[in-house]
């Protein structure tokens, strides 16, 4: 019996993240005996998966970001249907990004295809608008959440639902190597770190890194000897490398292999809104989340947004555990001043540590994997859509 071939779409750093534990998750139920094809980043590749599309070429987010490469992402939907039109696919599971990944879904049941669709990650209709769900329920056949309040809004729109848990909790950010990094970088065990992450995509670090960098520079001017690690992926390091080159400031750039380990080592964080702020909840490092985008994007945003909270941990606890500094409060004398209170006031880091660890437990931690949850609704899914012989 041949292997059956999944196809994974996955359109941004945090879904490749989940990407490749789910790849890793199928590949354990099946004892190997499956094949992954599709559309993802270094996480995943790691997993085995040879990419049809680059991911920076996906990685972009808001209207007035979208608009310049719409024609290059219309090309690349046409050519990932086609694709899986002729592979003809076991399942085609859609990662979060609803802009490439459900024009994809869409153009699929278009055709006609009959491949079971199952999409990874709710797009957030109770902050949004709930009309979504019911779109989702003409294309998809079954829905995969992070969430455990959901399902309910996606099963009223007719549409089959799960709540999985979030990957985050299975990642391995808790296990780095602090000691181990800063021997290898020449931090003292005394010294303090400060970590930066400005994301993943390319219009989040073009605004994000100017700002941090002044921040780190109103730390450092306040905290003699604080050194500075900076976390990247590969989809933005050559940008990365090329801004933070010109800083008065010396900067360790951290990349894939040693990000856990920089977690270990750090103090505190100054992060972009998504899935690293998690990680670095769960290695118990205080952080201030950070996040701007196009003033355009920002007007349309607000007006239909309904959720007070970024940062998904602060939004499952319904309290502002870890401080969210957002579009003109993301400004480098507020983001330096949140940070030096969790350096220097014991209470503050260990109130934020404990109830990120309160929110963790929401997401599935202590429980289940997450993963696997989601590789049995998988498999599920294919297997009620394999004739029996």
């Amino acid at each position: 019996m041949t292997a059956p071939l999944i196809y994974l779409i996955a359109g941004e750093p945090s879904g490749d993240f989940l990407g490749a534990r789910l790849m890793a998750a199928l590949r354990e139920r099946m004892a190997g005996r499956v094949r992954f094809a599709g559309i993802g980043g270094e996480e995943m590749a790691a997993q085995g998966l040879e990419s049809r599309v680059p991911l920076d070429e996906l990685a972009i987010m808001g209207v007035a970001e979208v608009l310049p490469r719409a024609r290059r992402i219309f090309r690349r939907v046409a050519e990932t249907i086609a694709d899986i039109l002729n592979l003809g696919p076991a399942a085609v599971v859609t990662i979060d990004s609803s802009g490439f990944t459900w024009r994809v879904a869409h153009g699929l049941r278009r055709r006609g295809a009959r491949v079971p669709l199952i999409h990874y990650v709710a797009p957030m209709v109770w902050a949004w608008r709930a009309g979504r769900a019911r779109r989702m329920a003409r294309w998809y056949d079954h829905l995969m959440v992070l969430l455990p309040f959901e399902p309910p809004y996606f099963k009223a729109a007719g549409l089959s639902c799960n709540y999985v848990g979030h990957p985050v909790v299975e990642s391995g950010a808790d296990r780095g190597d602090g000691a181990g990094f800063r021997r290898r970088h020449g931090i003292a065990s005394s010294a303090r770190l400060l970590l930066l992450l400005p994301g993943s995509r390319g219009g989040e670090v073009s605004r994000l890194l100017p700002v941090f960098k002044d921040a780190a520079l109103r730390l450092g001017a306040h905290h003699p000897g604080l050194a500075v690690a900076l976390a990247t992926t590969a989809t933005v390091r050559t940008k990365v490398a090329e801004a933070v080159a010109g800083w008065p400031i010396p900067v360790i750039l951290v990349g894939r292999d040693e990000k856990y380990d920089a977690f270990a080592a750090g103090d505190v964080a100054l992060a972009a809104s998504g899935t690293v702020a998690l990680e670095l909840a769960l290695a118990r490092v205080p952080t201030v989340v950070a996040y701007r985008v196009n003033r355009l994007t920002h007007a349309l945003v607000k007006r239909i947004v309904r959720i007070r909270y970024a940062n998904l941990l602060n939004l499952v606890l319904g309290r502002e555990a870890v401080p969210e500094l957002i579009q003109a409060n993301c400004s480098p004398d507020r983001l330096a001043a949140a940070a030096a209170r969790l350096l220097d006031d014991a209470g503050a880091r260990a109130a934020q540590i404990a109830a990120c660890g309160e929110g963790l437990k929401l997401l599935g931690l202590g429980g289940v994997s997450p993963s696997l949850r989601a590789a049995d609704d998988v498999l599920a899914i294919i297997a009620a859509r394999t004739p029996r012989s």
